[in-house]
């Protein structure tokens, strides 16, 4: 089924614009409730262990103090399946920054004034926050996780580890061979909005207005923990402040928030400040990947391995899918992919953009460019000289891939030609100049669990209801524009309402799945209603209107096709000779995302991407301080996150090719391919510029001064 295109493809300015410019969008903190009281959380202080003593008795004589909420006097919660959800069930400490209790009062400034006056005193245990490869207690998981449920139930993934043909038999008789080790340490999202809930009870219902990806997920979630019918929870949120993965769930604090609501039979509104975020809402989890490949004196690929250790929590485990990536990019007869999991007494892990695709592409990209070079051939030539038939991993077609146009199309509009293949070949002043690229990959799947209401008018209006996302990528328009396209009426003719689970449920807004799962419950939706009005009202829509709720189809297609978003980035940089300061004037990117939606929120996302991807490759770094087991940096004042001096040209564009198989729009994902192949392309050109290859992200001047920057 294809849809007639009056409004998909136009670059339409967003239709929340206006609301947030005036400041008439509404945030969770900021939903209006009778009498609030303010939520301060007391966090452990030690890694490992147990707290034996509370002295609340200072806390609780303060003025406006309603309550100290400790696992003394804690709700006992109706399910402790998800570590992570059972907030204040036990004494048990199982990482620095974890909630131990909370104190309640009338002002923020109360609250948390009182919380410091809490004395608490532990019984410690040794910790381990150390990732090394050499471990003794790795272990396989059960699936490298592209999406999981709270509870750790995959809602999609892949097996951890996966082999084809004699990969060792084949790397020792290659005539050319890398062996290398890549490493990412922990990145940590830092949306503009704070995580927040406001949570209300009322005749045994609960609300909570909360920052989340997922009205429905979060919903689900909580009902859960509480024991209650999911129909007596109500999670609202239309607009969301930024995400990244941090709000898919909806993690311990609004757990806490809707535990003090009870005790305090009061609403109550818990936002987390910015250091509390850097323990509290999950990370990117650090990594080490070594890479083998082999090839043929022409440069084809004989054989590829890639091998994971990645963090995870003793508390709860999280497997990043970091080699999945590899199955799908380049054609090669022996692969193998593996992946370990190192439990460290650290805070949960969780989904940060593109997860494993952003670190597992640095790494198999980096190896890339560097057996290009051992094969010498030019970086781009050499990918498009592997570039697989069909899908490595399953042997399907995939639905559409234009990589090598994106490459083609990239090195065309960057210049590629004129870059010069040797290293340190261009200086300009005290800069070395350098150029470099990367492909970029990211599955394209649609999410179960999507239902569509649309009402039509007798004046020619529709009401499209679903509890999708807006995260600020552009939900809002890019849906209403599905939705006039589909039901044949102009966007002026759409009321779209999302974000609120009073709505018919969706999906969450993640694993770039948003608008292809969303869009196709509303074009299925929109057709039974345009059948209805033409089979059973000749064409008009009654007096009293009309309505039809429906289900996303599955897609048939989804079991014979591979189905990805691909790409192609370019990156420009310069490192001063002297002080090993790296500058990137220039990124460009040219894309494969099936039909663009709209063009104008479809190049902000991909310059976003683009931009969190060069932050990534130089300045993002959680460092883990193992004398006390938690991030040292954990503020914007020492993580740094590149801002507008850190950042040059940026240079968004795609292939124009509609896929027929994804969904009835033809698109594919678009959130998360941006940042996939930033990093690798950055490092890369680092090293076109120096001479000197950079494993290790963050490229920081250390890394680059252990040896001498100078032309030889």
């Amino acid at each position: 089924m294809s849809v007639i295109s009056h409004a998909v493809g136009t670059p339409l300015d967003r239709l929340d614009g206006p609301d947030k410019v005036k400041g008439a969008a509404v945030y969770a903190a900021e939903h209006p409730v009778d009498r609030p009281a303010y939520l301060y959380p007391l966090q452990a202080t030690i890694a490992v262990g147990r707290v034996i003593a509370l002295d609340t008795a200072a806390a609780g004589a303060e003025p406006d103090v309603l309550a100290v909420l400790t696992h003394r006097n804690a709700p006992r919660l109706a399910s402790a399946h998800d570590a992570e959800l059972a907030v204040l069930q036990s004494d048990e400490v199982a990482y620095r920054g974890q909630i131990i209790g909370g104190v309640i009062a009338e002002t923020p400034e109360t609250a948390r004034h009182a919380a410091h006056l809490v004395r608490v005193t532990y019984a410690e245990r040794a910790h381990d926050v150390a990732l090394r490869p050499d471990r003794d207690d790795l272990y396989k998981p059960l699936n490298a996780a592209f999406f999981c449920r709270g509870g750790g139930e995959l809602m999609d993934g892949s097996p951890a580890d996966s082999a084809v043909g004699d990969v060792d038999a084949a790397l020792a008789a290659a005539e050319v061979r890398l062996d290398a080790t890549y490493t990412t340490p922990i990145n940590h999202h830092n949306p503009m909005e704070p995580h927040t809930a406001v949570a209300l009870w009322s005749d045994d219902e609960l609300t909570v207005y909360c920052s989340t990806q997922g009205v429905t997920l979060s919903r689900d979630l909580l009902a859960t923990v509480f024991g209650l019918d999911p129909r007596r929870v109500r999670v609202v949120c239309p607009h969301v402040g930024g995400a990244f993965g941090s709000k898919v769930y909806c993690h311990s604090y609004a757990v806490l928030a809707a535990m003090a609501a009870q005790i305090v039979h009061r609403p109550v509104k818990f936002a987390l400040t910015r250091r509390q975020m850097f323990s509290l809402v999950g990370y990117r989890p650090a990594t080490v990947q070594r890479i083998r490949l082999g090839a043929d004196p022409g440069g084809r690929l004989t054989a590829i391995a890639h091998d994971v250790v990645v963090q995870t929590a003793k508390a709860k485990g999280y497997a990043e899918q970091v080699a999945v990536c590899t199955r799908c990019m380049y054609a090669a007869p022996h692969r193998r992919t593996t992946h370990r999991l190192a439990p460290l007494d650290l805070p949960v892990p969780t989904i940060m953009r593109a997860p494993g695709q952003a670190q597992g592409m640095f790494a198999l990209e980096s190896a890339m460019d560097e057996m290009a070079i051992a094969c010498g051939l030019d970086p781009v030539e050499f990918r498009i000289r592997n570039e697989p038939g069909v899908d490595p991993e399953t042997g399907r077609p995939f639905s559409s891939r234009h990589l090598v146009d994106c490459l083609r199309d990239g090195a065309r509009r960057f210049g590629w030609d004129r870059r010069g293949p040797v290293s340190r070949a261009r200086r300009e002043g005290a800069w070395l100049v350098g150029t470099g690229v990367s492909a970029s990959t990211h599955p394209s799947p649609r999410f179960a669990g999507n239902t569509t209401t649309i009402r039509a008018g007798p004046d020619g209006r529709h009401t499209v209801l679903i509890a999708a996302a807006d995260l600020g990528t552009g939900t809002w328009t890019a849906l209403t524009q599905i939705a006039a396209d589909a039901l044949g009426v102009t966007v002026d003719e759409v009321e779209l309402r999302i974000g609120d689970t009073a709505l018919p449920p969706a999906s969450p807004a993640g694993g770039s799945a948003g608008i292809d799962s969303w869009g196709t419950s509303v074009v299925e939706t929109a057709g039974r209603l345009r059948a209805l009005i033409d089979s059973h009202h000749g064409g008009v829509v009654p007096p009293q209107g009309l309505e039809v709720t429906s289900d996303m189809p599955d897609n048939p297609d989804a079991a014979h096709y591979a189905m990805h978003s691909f790409g192609a980035q370019f990156a420009e940089v310069r490192v001063h000779a002297d002080t090993g300061e790296v500058r990137v004037p220039r990124l460009l990117g040219v894309f494969d995302a099936g039909r663009v939606i709209n063009p104008k929120t479809a190049r902000s996302q991909l310059l976003g991407g683009m931009t969190m991807g060069l932050s990534m490759a130089l300045h993002e770094q959680g460092v883990v301080d193992p004398r006390f087991g938690h991030v040292v940096n954990g503020d914007l004042a020492e993580y740094h996150i590149a801002s507008h001096a850190d950042v040059g040209s940026v240079e968004a564009y795609w292939v124009e090719a509609e896929d027929p198989h994804t969904n009835p729009m033809g698109s594919k994902g678009i959130g998360e391919v941006g940042i996939v192949g930033t990093a690798a392309a950055i490092a890369n050109a680092v090293h076109h510029a120096t001479g000197i290859r950079v494993r290790d992200l963050p490229i920081t001047l250390d890394k680059l001064l252990r040896q001498p920057v100078v032309e030889e």
